[in-house]
């Protein structure tokens, strides 16, 4: 069953009919699906425009703002690898011997993770 079809009568400039004509010419090809096919492509095309003009700038906002996030948290984690390695390099190591200096340690590490999972968990922010 064929597809319902609808006539139109067109103008076309005569550089654009002479190529269009030549194109036409080609065996297996009609004017009918030429047209068909390139009214498609205009449409979609402008269909796909329209939704690059409503949301283009937007997702680049977005793209700015998670290069900024991305940047932000490599400078955070180079920061702490070095200030570490800096500490490790730095700070002699307690002997074995000393249980109270160990567990001031152990105590003062709690108290680091502790600290750092109440601002993670508050949403707080200890640069800002």
């Amino acid at each position: 069953m064929k597809e319902e079809r609808v006539r139109y009568q067109l103008f076309l400039p005569k550089g654009l009919a002479y190529r269009f004509e030549a194109l036409a010419a080609k065996p297996g090809v009609s004017k009918s699906s030429i047209l068909a096919d390139a009214l498609a492509a205009w449409i979609e095309g402008q269909a796909r425009s329209d939704i690059e003009k409503r949301f283009g700038h937007r997702l680049d906002r977005l793209t700015l703002a998670l290069g900024r996030v991305e940047r932000d948290g490599q400078v955070t984690q180079e920061t702490l690898a070095l200030f570490i390695r800096y500490q490790l390099m730095v700070q002699a190591p307690l002997p074995e011997a000393d249980h109270a200096g160990r567990a001031v340690g152990r105590e003062r590490f709690a108290t680091f993770v502790r600290r750092v999972g109440e601002a993670i968990a508050g949403g707080r922010r200890t640069l800002r």
